[in-house]
């Protein structure tokens, strides 16, 4: 029997899935789970869309690509990455950049296969399910604490997910383009996306899912007193 440990130990962001459905009962059950997280004051700030309708999704991913086509590089709710990157974090995205364009034999220079890696997030890498998490404005207006409950949240969906033999994939790319994703799914003017999740089952034969990068060993950034 699979523990904890094994699960986040094995988990990995998978990005070419199967068109096998995650069923609405497992999808609840996930769900279900993830309302467990802990928040702060309990103020459970998360708000789900469970998007499983291939029109929408085709639809949100369009008005996604339309917008980068048209020379827009976001269209935020929040600030993603960093403004400034600096040594070790910036090398550690490099190294994963170029560790996963290395793998799928991609050059520096194939800016059209590149580009079509790029979209391919917002094709949903072939899965028929995407969780879109929102959170209310006035709740990280000028504070945090509902973003790190909600990043606890998508770590609960995803191990969730893998108890029921479901992979997954965090995005920032959609939390890049989250005022998109909000008028395609007409959610209320309150609500700003924090980010999705790409729920499936993974395509065991293709090459990008055997991809992982590295971790650092834990004596870079944890303390021991």
């Amino acid at each position: 029997m699979s523990t904890i440990i094994d699960a986040i130990v094995n988990r990995s962001s998978k990005r070419a899935f199967l068109s096998t459905p995650v069923t609405q009962d497992i999808q609840e059950k996930i769900l279900k789970a993830a309302s467990m997280t802990p928040s702060g004051a309990n103020m459970q700030p998360w708000i789900t869309y469970a998007v499983s309708d291939e029109k929408v999704l085709k639809n949100i991913g369009d008005a996604i690509i339309d917008k980068m086509e048209s020379g827009v590089e976001h269209d935020q709710f929040i600030q993603y990455y960093p403004l400034k990157w600096k040594n070790p974090y910036k090398k550690r995205r490099l190294e994963t950049g170029i560790g996963l364009y290395t793998l799928m034999e991609v050059n520096k220079k194939d800016t059209i296969k590149r580009t079509e890696m790029w979209h391919n997030n917002f094709r949903w890498f072939g899965a028929s399910t995407v969780f879109f998490v929102f959170c209310d404005k006035d709740m990280i207006d000028g504070a945090q604490g509902a973003l790190i409950d909600c990043g606890a949240y998508m770590q609960t969906i995803m191990l969730a997910a893998s108890s029921f033999g479901i992979q997954s994939c965090p995005q920032g790319s959609t939390t890049e383009f989250g005022r998109v994703v909000a008028d395609v799914l007409n959610v209320p003017d309150n609500l700003a996306l924090l980010y999705s999740v790409v729920l499936g089952y993974e395509d065991r034969d293709a090459k990008i899912n055997t991809y992982q990068p590295k971790r650092v060993e834990m004596s870079e950034n944890v303390v021991f007193i």
